[in-house]
């Protein structure tokens, strides 16, 4: 049986020689955010199911392909389709594209997300830059032997997003994003919605937003060193703090139409980068 490091080399060499650059920059686009990709140019694309080891994107809305290509003169990778805990992968799956991406070069990862509002100053269709996060599932990516070819045993997370990505992404907000807010991610497992009690605990714990996607991914960067900007869409009030029942086809619509502008916000950040 291939060790979790062999699998991840073996499917950087597929990678290699499918792309004839090296990419910077991975943004991983998130429910209703596939039109970005159309912005790439010289592109090629290679679908997961091309790439050894890879999973399978199994959520509506969701396609499941590598876009490469370039954007303002970088070498962009964008990820149509990602993986969650609650399709039934471990957590060590749906990291696994980012520690192949790492060994082809990529330095910065913009991760973006449909998520829920704790926080009752925020309103659908906000987008929310992520400084923070807090892991209420209580499992992660690096539980398990470390490979310190991968990155270190403890990793620092003092600084999970980076603050000069923030920094440059309010920079880059101007004339796009009226007021720009932080906030504060919680990790919850799925796949239900939460429930009231939930939510009132996870709001006192210090939670503005809640979603099933992105701190496994925002761990796992960390641990191999890589920059991380992260974006929460926010696509629903959370479960209590309003009546509205729940429902995924609402998400998509939402997270649809806040995709023109965090588009453009995440083009200008590529420009300016």
């Amino acid at each position: 049986m291939k060790s979790y490091y062999a699998l991840i080399i073996e499917s950087a060499e597929v990678l290699k020689k499918q792309l004839d650059k090296v990419p910077e920059i991975v943004v991983v686009l998130g429910t209703g955010l596939g039109a970005l990709a159309d912005q790439v140019s010289d592109k090629i694309s290679i679908p997961y199911t091309d790439i050894p080891n890879f999973p399978a994107s199994t959520v509506k809305g969701h396609q499941g392909t590598l876009i490469f290509g370039t954007m303002h003169h970088k070498n962009v990778l964008m990820m149509m389709g990602r993986f969650h805990h609650y399709e039934g992968y471990t957590m060590k799956e749906l990291v696994f594209p980012f520690y192949v991406f790492k060994q082809l070069g990529v330095k910065t990862v913009i991760l973006t997300n449909a998520c829920g509002a704790i926080n009752p100053s925020y309103l659908p269709g906000d987008i929310i830059i992520i400084d923070d996060f807090i892991n209420l599932v209580m499992q992660n990516p690096l539980i398990g032997i470390n490979d310190e070819r991968l990155g270190p045993r403890f990793p620092d997370m003092t600084e999970p997003y980076s603050n000069e990505l923030i920094a440059l992404a309010k920079k880059c907000s101007k004339g796009i994003i009226d007021h720009v807010e932080q906030g504060v991610y919680g990790f919850f497992s799925g796949p239900y919605f939460e429930t009231r009690a939930e939510i009132r605990a996870y709001g006192r714990m210090g939670c503005d937003l809640i979603g099933m996607s992105t701190v496994p991914e925002t761990i796992a960067l960390n641990h191999m060193g890589l920059k991380v900007l992260a974006f929460g869409v926010v696509t629903n009030m959370a479960t209590g703090i309003s009546n509205r029942k729940h429902d995924h086809l609402a998400v998509i619509e939402i997270a649809n139409q806040a995709s023109t502008k965090l588009m453009a916000w995440i083009d200008e950040i590529i420009r300016q980068s």
